[in-house]
C-alpha cells in the first residue's frame, strides 16, 4: 500500500474524491439544464453553489493525493509517471472549474445573462476529470495504489512496478 496519508489503514484521498467528482458534473449538468431546458434559478444556482463547493473539496482531496504521490509511490516507476498524469488532469480540471468559479461569482441572485462560458469550461472540465478518472483507476487496478496487500503482494507488486512496467501484474489468489 503505498499510500501515506491514511486514517487506520484507509487512505484519505479515494475517500475524499467522490465528493468533487460528483460536484464538477453536478455543476456542469445544472447549468446545461438552466441554459437549454429551463430558465427556472434553481439550475443556476444549483450549478454556482456545486461549483464553489467543488473546487473547496478539489482542494482538500488533493491534498492527501499529492502526499501518496510525493512521499508513496517509489520514483522511476510507471505508477510514478501515471500518478503525475491523474495529478495534472485533476489539477486542469480544477483550474477550470475555479475560472468559473470566479466568473460567476457575485451573481447567486442574478444569473449571467449567458452561461455559454460557463458551459464551455465545465464542459471541458468534465472531460479532464474522465482522463483523470482513468489514471485514477489505474493507479488501484493496475499499480495497487492504496491497496491492502499481503507482504508476498507487496513484493510481487514492487518488483513488477521496477522491472517490467509495461507488462500487466500477475493474478494472485490468497
Amino acid at each position: 500500500m503505498y499510500s501515506k496519508a491514511s486514517i487506520k489503514g484507509h487512505p484519505i484521498h479515494p475517500m475524499l474524491v467522490a465528493f468533487p467528482i460528483t460536484l464538477y458534473l453536478v455543476t456542469f449538468i445544472a447549468f446545461a439544464v438552466y441554459y437549454y431546458t429551463s430558465a427556472d434559478i434553481f439550475w443556476f444556482k444549483l450549478g454556482y453553489f456545486s461549483n464553489m463547493a467543488a473546487v473547496g473539496l478539489a482542494v482538500l482531496a488533493a491534498i492527501p493525493g499529492f502526499i501518496d504521490w510525493a512521499l508513496g509511490i517509489p520514483n522511476k516507476t510507471e505508477a510514478k509517471t501515471d500518478g503525475l498524469i491523474h495529478m495534472s488532469l485533476n489539477l486542469i480540471t480544477l483550474a477550470l472549474f475555479a475560472v468559473n468559479a470566479s466568473i460567476i461569482s457575485g451573481t447567486w441572485n442574478e444569473p449571467p445573462v449567458n452561461l455559454g462560458v460557463s458551459l464551455i469550461l465545465t464542459g471541458i472540465g468534465s472531460l479532464t476529470l474522465l482522463g483523470a478518472g482513468f489514471y485514477g483507476w489505474k493507479m488501484i487496478g493496475v499499480h495497487k495504489v492504496g491497496v491492502l496487500m499481503s507482504t508476498e503482494q507487496e513484493e510481487i507488486q514492487e518488483r513488477y512496478e521496477r522491472k517490467r512496467p509495461h507488462e500487466e501484474p500477475p493474478v494472485i489468489f490468497h
